[in-house]
Order: C-alpha cells, then structure tokens, then sequence
C-alpha cells in the first residue's frame, strides 16, 4: 500500500476528476452502463482467485484487530458471495435506467408544458466499514444513476476492495465511460475521511454506512449534505395472536441467519399473554442456536437467560445477543421501539390485521415488516438489485437506497413562445 504524504492533494485531485467524469457520465447512454456493468461482473468472475488472495490478507489483518466473529463474517469472501456480487452486478445492469424518467408531467393554463425528469446527483462519496461487497454495490448503483463516485472503505476491507475495484474500473474502460467514474482512496489514512466531508465543491452528497461511531462522526463534521444511514436497532414484536411457527422461524431467521448485517433482529418483545407458551419456545430455541439471550425480569425464570442491564435496550450487537422483554400489549411494543430503536426495520408476527394494520400505520421506521423476517432488510430482496445502504432519515432517500433514489430531478418545461402575462 502506497504511502501519501499530502492527503487534502490527493482528495482533492480525486474530487476533480470525479466532477469531470461525472459531467459526461451524466448523459452516457443506457447501453453503455449496461456493458460496463456486464464487463465488470465478468472481470470478477475471471480474477476471483486474486481476489480471493487479497481478501485472506484483510482476514488476517482483521484476525490482528481482533475484530469479532459476526465482523469477521461481514468481511469474509468466497466463491459464493462473489457469485452474489456478480448476481448483483448483473440485476443493477438489467434495471431500467433512472436517468431520464419522467416523473411527473402535466399542462398549465399558460400553456406550458412541464416536465419532472430525474436527473444524476453528480459526485456521490460512500464511507463504509469493512464489508468489500458495499464497493461494488456502491459503484454498480452510481453508475447507473449517471453519479461519479468516490469510495472510501474500511481499512479491514483495504485489499478486497482495491481487487473489486479493479474490475470496476476494467468495465468502464470496456464500455469506453470515463474511468475516474468510480474511483477507490487508496490510503486507509482517516485523514482522507475528514477531507471528503469538506469537499463542498466536487462532492454533492456523502452516504455512510457503518457503525453509529462512524455515522456520527460523519453527520457531526460533514460539510457535504448527507443520507443518514443510522444503526439497525431492529425490534420484533410477537403479538398475542401470533402463529407459533411463525414466529419460531422468523425470529431464527432474523437474528442468526448473519448476525452482522443491519437487518439482523437486535430486541425481542413479547407479548406476555403468551410468554410461558411461544415465547418460552422462541427463547429455547434461540439459546439451542447458540443466541445469548438477555432478558428482563419477567422473562428471568426462563433457564439459560442472563439478566439484561439498561443499555440492553436500544443496542446494536451485530453478534450473537439478543435482549427480550416480555409487554403486555401492541401500544407497549410500540412505545418500546419508539423509544429505543433506530428508524430502521421492525416487525410483528401477528395473525390479528387490524394489530399488523395499526403497527404499519403508527410506527415511523424507514421498513415496516408484518410475518416477515427481518434479515429481508436488503435492496436486493427489494428488487434493486443491490444497495448502498438502509436510509433511516427522512429527506430524499428512506429505506434501501438504489439506483433511482440516487437521483435527482430538473424540471423541463416547454412553450409555443408563450409569455407571461
């Protein structure tokens, strides 16, 4: 890894010559993102083993950082979460192109004509923790959109992100796009973080996706308007009605199918009625997958628990934890997520629709599910393709945030000579 003396020198030559690649990317054609997305699924078929490569010198790194299990899992690489990649590159490529779309269009009394058309953001910087998947989902869904894009991975993810990337790059130069189109920081000195929350004049939004320290750090110091991407505090309440197989398999699904994605479940609520019946079997059979569950009082004499403390609630573990809390109705749930989660996704498991009506309708999180596990948290279980990440804020881009939510629209409007009166 090269060594950078003058990092704001570097970001800012990088922020250049994203602007001007993203000035011809903007009105590139549909076919050519197409063929540089079809180019760069091949490219990472064809060097897996070079890839494969770098990612054992970022698991050995991170064996060194002593990063945790569930973090190790979100780093790893093998021949499979490359073919999902290249499934990912593939469906981004097949989407309709965004760019373009008339949104909206209606006539005036003045006889104009009005169009809403989407129109790309421009230069998109991506700050992202370990998992090298996000450079290739971030790049793919970038590109669609017509955005230049800077990427900034975590230092865990160093080597594997610079091979994706490389195949990146190689199918733009087969698509004959602008190479600088999608550019990696190739230093892991956070300086190069702190200059790309100041680059006002070449970056036009920064999404992070990490951490609530990484997160933070970015909302608290950026300069560049940002897509808030805050923790997956994910809660699952189990109402009285709920099916008791139902609520088995989705609450195993959702909380150790990969403990370390956002959509992980992070907090059971149960509904007290059925406590000592459903939600002792949840419970048991969590702890026979290996879940420490930590659970409060009522919900203590349930053997293998441990006692949860305060900060139980409203935590993120990305691992092997859970907290459960036994309530005594839907409004108490409610209040509970209200309080502790993060705006992300949460769910009941209920056959009672009119409770499943009033938890979609009241709770504000970016995704509400209903039976449903919650590990379906994904732009690509939502047909995007991929994603850049879960947006828990509420301007622009809520929810998965695809290609078409990294846009934006101009108006375009046309006369006969008119004029106004």
């Amino acid at each position: 890894m090269k060594d950078f003396e003058n990092i704001p020198s570097l970001m800012a030559e990088i922020g250049a010559r994203a602007k001007s690649a993203a000035t011809s990317l903007g009105f590139a054609t549909a076919e050519r993102k197409h063929a540089a997305l079809i180019s760069a699924a091949e490219h990472v078929w064809a060097k897996r083993a070079t890839i494969l490569k770098a990612n054992e010198q970022d698991l050995a790194y991170g064996r060194d950082k002593g990063l945790s299990d569930a973090m190790m899992d979100r780093l790893a690489l093998d021949e499979d979460r490359l073919r999902g990649i290249i499934d990912g590159l593939r469906a981004v490529a097949e989407q309709a192109d965004p760019v373009g779309e008339v949104i909206a269009e209606w006539d005036q009394p003045s006889g104009l004509n009005i169009k809403r058309v989407r129109t790309p953001l421009g230069v998109v910087g991506v700050i992202y923790e370990s998992r090298p998947n996000v450079t290739v989902d971030a790049g793919a869904l970038c590109l669609k959109a017509g955005n230049a894009v800077i990427l900034r991975g975590g230092s865990e993810s160093f080597h594997s992100s610079t091979a994706l990337h490389a195949c990146l790059v190689q199918g733009l130069k087969d698509a004959g796009l602008p190479e600088d189109a999608i550019q990696l920081v190739p230093t892991r000195d956070r300086a190069a973080v702190s200059e790309m929350l100041t680059m006002i004049d070449t970056i036009d939004v920064i999404v992070p996706r990490g951490g609530k320290g990484l997160v933070g750090l970015v909302q608290r110091e950026a300069r560049v308007p940002v897509f808030a991407h805050l923790e997956g505090i994910v809660h699952i309440y189990i109402d009285a009605t709920a099916d008791p197989e139902k609520a088995l398999n989705v609450v195993l699904n959702a909380k150790t199918r990969r403990t370390g994605i956002c959509g992980s479940a992070e907090c059971l609520l149960i509904n007290e009625n059925i406590s000592e019946t459903v939600g002792r079997d949840v419970i048991q059979a969590l702890l026979d997958k290996g879940v420490e569950v930590r659970v409060d009082a009522q919900l203590a004499n349930i053997s293998g628990t441990v006692p949860a403390g305060d900060d139980d609630w409203g935590h993120e573990y990305l691992d092997m934890i859970i907290a459960a809390r036994a309530v005594p109705d839907l409004d108490t749930a409610m209040e509970h997520i209200r309080r502790h989660g993060s705006n992300h996704t949460d769910c009941i498991l209920t056959e009672d629709l009119d409770a499943a009506a009033r938890f979609m309708k009241e709770l504000d999180s970016a995704i509400l599910m209903h039976n449903a596990s919650t590990q379906f948290a994904d732009g690509g279980e939502f047909g995007m393709g991929a994603e850049i990440g879960i947006a828990t804020g509420k301007m622009h881009a809520r929810g998965p945030v695809g290609a078409a939510q990294l846009t934006s629209f101009k108006y375009q409007v046309k006369g006969q000579g008119t004029v106004r009166a």
